[in-house]
């Protein structure tokens, strides 16, 4: 293939840009606000399923306590009711009236096992509801962090990105003056190898870093100017540059 020096010198500006773009790729990829935010949303989803947990629970106490208060007032009022009955002197048969004081004192016991299994489940409750506001105070918390992330990562995309118009606008012009043939093969060797063109410093491939044989040099001294030569190590696009002996 043969191609204008000057042609194949502006492969070195496009790899350049190439090569800062991909480093931009990776920054975009990598950012550390990334990481974290994945671990935060990972640490959000599980929280939340503990709310709701912690919530469900909460909510079946406050159930369970209505009802056995409810179980409570039923048993104080028929207890009271009896006592007035006892009070009014209304019930004169000494069985009746020691059926009526067996019955309030079995009341009382009731009402007293009762109020301690209200107690119990209030203080179950309780706990529950502090379960809870801690668990969504750590979920806000862990929601905030993640917005304040966010915002960072949004920043840092909004940067990046903008750097990266200007290296393919760049990038753009620069391609536009490499004939059609050369731009494909340097596109070609850059998808195999990410660098598609380096270039020859000394006797040594810049792409691959491997310094090339006497012969090697010798062929590539001999070849036109316009000639494009590749490195026989990498297979890359060699460019040769106005240096001494190249």
């Amino acid at each position: 293939m043969k191609a204008a020096p000057a042609a194949q010198l502006r492969l070195l500006d496009l790899a350049e840009l190439d090569a800062a773009a991909d480093r931009l790729a990776h920054r975009r990829r990598t950012l550390p606000e990334l990481a974290e935010i994945d671990e935060l949303t990972k640490q959000y989803a599980r929280i939340v399923t503990q709310v709701i947990e912690a919530e469900t629970e909460a909510g079946d106490l406050a159930r369970e306590q209505t009802k056995a208060e409810g179980d409570v007032d039923a048993v104080r009022q028929r207890s009271e009711r009896d006592q007035k009955r006892l009070d009014s002197g209304q019930v004169t048969s000494p069985k009746d009236l020691s059926n009526l004081q067996s019955e309030i004192t079995s009341l009382q016991r009731r009402q007293g096992d009762l109020e301690e299994i209200v107690l119990e489940i209030m203080e179950r409750r309780e706990a529950a509801d502090t379960t809870v506001t801690d668990l969504v105070a750590r979920r806000d918390e862990i929601g905030s962090t993640r917005a304040v992330l966010e915002e960072r990562r949004d920043a840092a995309f909004a940067e990046i990105d903008k750097e990266a118009g200007e290296v393919a606008g760049r990038r753009t012009d620069i391609a536009a003056e490499i004939p059609a043939d050369l731009l494909g093969l340097y596109s070609k060797l850059r998808e195999q190898y990410t660098v598609g063109a380096a270039k020859l410093s000394g006797t040594r491939c810049m792409g691959c870093k491997v310094s090339l044989s006497i012969a090697d040099m010798n062929a590539i001294k001999r070849a036109p100017a316009d000639e494009v030569v590749r490195c026989e190590e990498c297979r890359r696009i060699l460019v040769r540059t106005p240096e001494p002996g190249l």
